[in-house]
């Protein structure tokens, strides 16, 4: 390395000595000076500090060489100004600017609330002394006076920024605006947590027609100069003028077409002079004014346009996907430019510590050379592997591989950099935590542990729980090219291509074929479940992501995507329709449940495996949890599933959806249509074995675990076709009554009576509101030889395996109960059932009555209820319902707007409402308890496997949760992570 220069930074090519390089790099940041006996901890990426405590969060200070330093004036401390109209400072007179570089920083790492992500990174990488530009940090809080101030950037913050100009002018020995080594500056947002893409950034800026002179002479390099100056007029007008790129994207490339060039960088000095006459125009054209030539005035637009992007569009949808707070506002960071396009010897490049995606320990990123940092991400230019910068300028590669360990050692977990490479010399332009897939995640958790670099603790907290879904189903190959159609919500995750079919009928038929297939409905009901189950996706044009679709597809494990607004069904022709494009019956498609996105055609997916590091971190959570964690299951192969996943058992088996195959749904509706008990005991007598062999198949799946099943709990006109569809039939039956012979007509009359007496039953069953009608319970009571039925089938299933040495564990539900007289009578008919099976099988097994708590009432008089009761189970779905006054079904249509206006923080169907749903279920459990302190209390809506509902459940002290086979995984990591303190689901 060539020794260090007291000559100021100059941009001229450097010479053979490389003085100028050293110059620049004394200059702005006091490079650290790479010796060839590096340290053994160096060497082996020990801490940048000798001691690093638990949390990482000391400054990084040891291990470099002291820089140069400058004197820094005192934090400037804005007072409460006195200005008509404006809001200028918190009354706590909080500090808004923080400068950092030249080995010195105001700010710290552990700043990030203030600072935002990027701005604590740079705070930390300068008091290190590595290669930073110099700049100033505004802070978040200067962000929120921004918009309280009407989005106008409050008069007296002005002034301090132009002090913090000021050392950064000192720092460099340039002058913004000046006509004499002018300083140019890049403006770039900085949240808390990282948003990247979603907000704006400004580079080259200060760049005018006198300092686009002054740089071209000083560097001897107009080309470079009037390349920069291009580049700032376009980001400038897109970023802060709402210009749209594509303006001034046809004018370069109709001076590339004229000059026959095919890159930019390719332009000459003659064409990039016309091209900025040309921009220049189109700023004209747009605004009425001509493009602001005032270094001060650029600055002014650039910070408060970026403080601005904080709600543009993108961003706020990104926070919405990544449950990001809206009212923390980004940072902003002004920094000195240093220059990766000024020749061959310039590159500027964004890496990894490791690998992103895949999660392996190696250095990863991309560079270009004889770029600025926007061209390595705009795709203008195809990048290149970071690993070839090694052969092309070995001595910046490693030094950036030095600083980059140790910035990961420091930090303990993988970092995303930005650097940039003058004329040899490399900058460091960003460090930060790096997003990551969920494969990744869990293994840089697991390695990192290995490593010594964090505790087993740590690991938990770091991998966020609902991230695990994308390791538990099949995923879209990423390298697969796609054609999107529509989107709707991600309502299942996982990804599947099949032929489309509209009817759950002609599903089951083409699945039996051996076909995969689609299953395309406006919204489906519960007669659609077998369709669903042969079908490997489900889409929807209604409902939300706890509709029925939504729900089943997630407890069955498929990808589904719901509420797809923009495709319209025609279910008579058998297409759908997006906007011009018709997709037709058998025509195939891709769903990505993960995303919500519909595609044409079939795309590849790729199939889960569970990774050993993903074994090791389960266990990890397992160790760690107090709650317990059960699966809703209602199949023996669900249940399977569910073990795999680590459930220890059943919180939820529903009965009734064993009553719609095909063999069975005919004897459920004799049952419903028998006019006598004798006849409606006798269609029950024959569902009988089913029963007991499906409890059989569970009771074997989930042997040593319990297994609390619900006694039927839908109205009965659910199992019965609509009205509309036997009306229809019943039409063409009698138009055929004049068409067909004499014995023919005995048949068909027998078969309009069956219609008829259809259409009279459901006339009977019908009800204004059928979730609060005759179902539940009440059919218990009403028909207590269907809980008979189902109880018989459950303790003669349990005694036939107890009898072959399996250890069997029934839990009765019954649900709806909203006095204890009601579960007092369904609870009598239990135990003389299991009374009666005992003595004819000469075999007892343990087994427990308990009740679903999803009527308010219940909660209210749970000390009442307990007495009746072994166990509660929170139904949260319906207590939501009950308790809210919101129809599951229906808030769909104007939930997102409630969302959108912050009337509500979240779907109260997704995660659950704690101020008023959840003081219900922490009073149901409290009063439970005290009358029954033995009362085991979970939860088994789909709240179970919500990682924020489970840290309340937690936090109220309930014995376990209750979710989805494929979101057990979830559901663990979050409970560990509950009580490790880490709450819910957080954005890292």
């Amino acid at each position: 390395m060539a020794k260090k220069s007291t000559a100021r930074p100059s941009l001229k090519a450097k010479s053979k000595n490389k003085a100028s390089a050293s110059a620049v790099t004394e200059r702005l940041a006091g490079r650290i000076k790479m010796k060839t006996k590096a340290s053994s901890a160096a060497k082996s990426g020990a801490p940048l500090t000798k001691t690093v405590h638990s949390k990482g969060k000391e400054p990084i200070t040891a291990g470099v060489r002291p820089p140069t330093r400058l004197s820094i004036p005192a934090p400037i401390m804005l007072p409460v100004p006195q200005v008509d109209g404006e809001i200028a400072i918190s009354p706590k007179g909080s500090q808004l600017v923080f400068f950092f570089g030249v080995g010195q920083a105001e700010g710290d790492p552990t700043k990030r609330d203030l600072l935002g992500g990027k701005g604590a990174g740079l705070a930390g990488m300068a008091k290190a002394g590595f290669p930073v530009p110099p700049g100033f940090t505004i802070t978040t809080e200067a962000c929120s006076l921004f918009y309280t101030n009407r989005m106008r950037m409050p008069q007296p913050l002005k002034p301090a920024i132009k002090e913090y100009v000021g050392r950064v002018e000192k720092a460099m020995g340039r002058r913004f605006g000046g006509v004499d080594k002018p300083l140019l500056v890049s403006v770039r947002s900085g949240a808390k947590f990282s948003m990247p893409g979603m907000m704006d950034t400004v580079l080259n800026l200060g760049l005018n027609d006198k300092t686009l002179k002054a740089l071209s002479a000083e560097t001897g390099n107009q080309r470079f100069a009037m390349d920069s100056y291009r580049r700032f007029i376009q980001m400038f007008a897109n970023v802060v003028l709402g210009i749209d790129k594509d303006g001034f994207e046809e004018i370069i490339e109709e001076r590339k077409k004229a000059s026959r060039v095919k890159r930019d960088a390719s332009l000459s000095v003659e064409n990039l002079e016309e091209i900025i006459r040309g921009f220049k125009k189109v700023v004209q054209r747009h605004t009425q004014e001509p493009f602001p030539e005032d270094p001060w005035t650029q600055l002014t637009m650039a910070i408060e346009a970026v403080f601005k992007s904080w709600n543009n569009p993108r961003a706020i949808a990104y926070r919405k996907l990544n449950r990001i707070p809206s009212d923390l506002g980004t940072a902003v960071n002004v920094q000195a430019m240093v220059f990766g396009n000024t020749g061959e010897d310039s590159a500027t490049g964004v890496g990894f510590t490791r690998n992103p995606s895949t999660g392996q320990r190696e250095f990863y990123g991309e560079f270009l050379t004889n770029a600025q940092g926007e061209d390595v991400v705009a795709g203008i230019r195809t990048p290149r592997p970071i690993s070839e910068l090694k052969d092309l300028m070995p001595e910046a590669f490693a030094q950036l591989r030095e600083i980059t360990g140790r910035l990961e050692a420091h930090y303990r977990d993988v970092q995303d950099f930005e650097f940039t490479i003058q004329q040899g010399t490399l900058f460091m332009l960003q460090t930060r935590t790096g997003k990551r897939t969920a494969q990744a995640a869990v293994k840089f958790a697991v390695d990192m542990v290995g490593e010594k670099l964090i505790t087993r603790e740590e690991a938990l907290l770091r991998v966020r729980p609902l991230e695990l879904d994308q390791l538990l189903h099949p995923r879209l190959d990423p390298a697969a090219p796609v054609t999107p159609i529509a989107r709707g919500l991600a309502a299942s995750p996982g990804a599947a291509s099949g032929k489309v079919v509209f009817t759950a009928e002609d599903a089951v038929a083409m699945a039996a074929k051996g076909e995969k297939v689609i299953l395309v409905r406006a919204e489906t009901n519960p007669d659609d479940i077998q369709g669903m189950a042969a079908a490997v996706g489900i889409l929807t044009t209604r409902g939300g992501m706890t509709s029925h679709a939504a729900v089943v597809a997630r407890g069955m494990g498929k990808c589904c995507v719901a509420g797809a607004e923009s495709v319209r069904v025609n279910e008579e022709r058998r297409t759908f329709g997006v906007g011009p494009t018709v997709v037709r019956e058998r025509q195939i498609i891709t769903l990505d449940g993960s995303t919500g996105t519909v595609m044409l055609g079939e795309v590849a997916t790729i199939e889960p495996e569970l990774s050993p590091e993903f074994v090791t971190l389960m266990s990890w959570a397992d160790s760690y949890r107090r709650l317990g964690i059960r699966t809703n299951a209602d199949t023996p192969e669900d249940a399977e599933r569910a073990v795999k996943f680590g459930a220890e058992g059943i919180g939820l088996c529903r009965t009734e959806h064993m009553f719609f195959a095909p063999d069975r749904l005919s004897h459920i509706q004799r049952m419903i249509l028998a006019d006598t008990a004798e006849d409606r005991q006798l269609a029950l007598n024959r569902l009988l074995p089913f029963q007991r062999n499906d409890f059989k198949g569970i009771f074997r799946a989930m042997a040593g675990k319990p297994v609390t099943i619900r006694t039927l709990d839908p109205p009965l006109h659910e199992f019965l076709p609509r009205h509309d569809e036997v009306r229809a039939e019943l039409a063409q039956l009698r138009a055929k009554e004049d068409e067909v012979s004499y014995e023919e007509s005995l048949a068909l009359k027998n078969e309009i009576a069956v219609k008829e007496k259809i259409l009279e039953r459901l006339a009977q069953l019908s009800e204004v509101n059928p979730m609060l009608g005759h179902r539940g319970c009440r059919l218990g009571i009403a028909y207590p030889e269907i809980t008979e039925m189902q109880v018989r089938a459950i303790f003669t299933a349990a005694c036939d395996l107890a009898k072959d040495g399996i250890d069997v564990r029934p839990e009765v539900m019954i649900p709806l109960v909203g006095t204890v007289e009601e579960l007092k009578h369904q609870r009598d008919v239990v135990d003389r059932v299991a009374e009666d099976v005992f003595k004819k099988r000469k075999q007892r097994v343990a087994y427990k009555v308990g009740t679903m708590i999803e009527v308010p009432r219940a909660a209210l008089l749970a000390d009442q209820i307990a007495t009746a009761a072994d166990f509660f189970s929170l139904g949260t779905n319906d207590l939501t319902q009950m308790t809210m006054g919101l129809s599951r079904d229906d808030a769909g249509k104007f939930m997102q707007l409630y969302l959108d206006k912050g009337i509500l923080k979240a779907d109260p169907f997704v995660t659950l409402d704690v101020e008023g749903v959840g003081l219900l279920a922490q009073m149901a459990q409290e009063k439970g308890r005290a009358t029954n302190p033995k009362l085991s209390v979970g939860i088994c809506g789909e709240h179970g496997g919500d990682p924020a509902t489970i840290a309340f459940c937690h936090r109220i002290g309930l014995s376990y949760v209750s979710c989805s086979p494929y979101r057990v995984p979830i559901a663990s990591l979050a409970a560990a992570q509950a009580a490790l303190g880490g709450g819910s689901d957080a954005t890292k």
